[in-house]
């Protein structure tokens, strides 16, 4: 059915006569307000505004007791030969998260296999200096990976990068709003490593309280109380089950217990990290 046409389906200024005529013809105004609803939007008549979508991905790992955050180089312009993000444009008949898995997996052999959340949209006009261009940023956690295998003659085009040395003289000058989105995605781990049993996403299973403990570590940047630290793991319900088997033995002392990931999905108590 038309929108032009009305309930009763007679002409579209007329009353239906199931219904009792009001007292006041319509004014100008009402008709103004009925011509401007039909009417189409003009982005519609004259197309809309040219806009590409991208997916980056913030993909994070412990290495060497480090936060650290995967970044390429880019062999294009713009910012040719600088560093961003792995990520690059939406085709027209792909899913955002698939985007994402083969964004990673294409630019940088690296199977996005484990943790992979959507962080947030960028969408600043001047982001990108090609055209305009949203980016949708993702959040991934993978347990300790090797250096990327993204290599070519003149170096590695993918590699490692502590997150604290991000914006220091030694680290790298990311590409567009690259250093934003990085901060955004860290501050969200961060943050859900209170809340959730997150942690666990960087460990292998199975894993030692201890390996789980230096995730937190690397995380806030702050050493924690080990015995504090169990406590409050085992405390927690569904944080982490014990697999029956210990570690291979270390040195002196008794070997440590193995655990993995439980099914909690939020931690009650949360472990602040003011009290840990």
């Amino acid at each position: 059915m038309s929108n032009d046409a009305p309930l009763g389906g007679g002409p579209a200024d007329s009353v239906p006569t199931d219904r009792a005529p009001t007292d006041r013809a319509p004014t100008d105004r009402a008709r103004a307000g009925r011509a401007h609803a039909r009417r189409a939007p003009d982005t519609f008549v004259n197309g809309p505004s040219p806009i590409a979508v991208t997916v980056d991905v913030v993909l994070l790992t412990l290495r060497s007791g480090q936060l650290c955050v995967l970044v390429t180089q880019r062999d294009s312009p713009p910012f040719q030969d600088g560093w961003a993000l792995p990520g690059g444009f939406v085709r027209v008949d792909e899913d955002l998260d698939a985007s994402a898995r083969r964004q990673l997996t294409e630019g940088t052999g690296v199977a996005a296999s484990g943790h992979l959340e959507q962080l947030r949209t960028y969408g600043r006009p001047d982001r990108d200096p090609r055209a305009r261009v949203v980016s949708v940023a993702y959040l991934a956690l993978l347990p300790n990976l090797p250096p990327p295998p993204g290599t070519d003659r003149d170096g590695p085009t993918a590699r490692w990068w502590p997150v604290e040395d991000l914006g220091s003289a030694d680290g790298p000058v990311l590409a567009f709003d690259h250093p934003t989105i990085v901060a955004d995605g860290v501050e969200r781990a961060r943050s859900k490593l209170e809340y959730t049993p997150l942690a666990a996403a960087f460990c292998e299973e199975p894993f030692t309280l201890a390996e789980l403990r230096r995730v937190y570590e690397a995380a806030w940047g702050a050493p924690l109380d080990p015995p504090n630290f169990r406590r409050k793991v085992l405390s927690t319900p569904g944080f982490v089950v014990p697999v029956g088997a210990r570690a291979a033995p270390r040195g002196g002392g008794r070997p440590a217990e193995l655990y993995r990931r439980g099914s909690a999905t939020a931690l009650h108590p949360p472990l602040l990290r003011r009290s840990v």
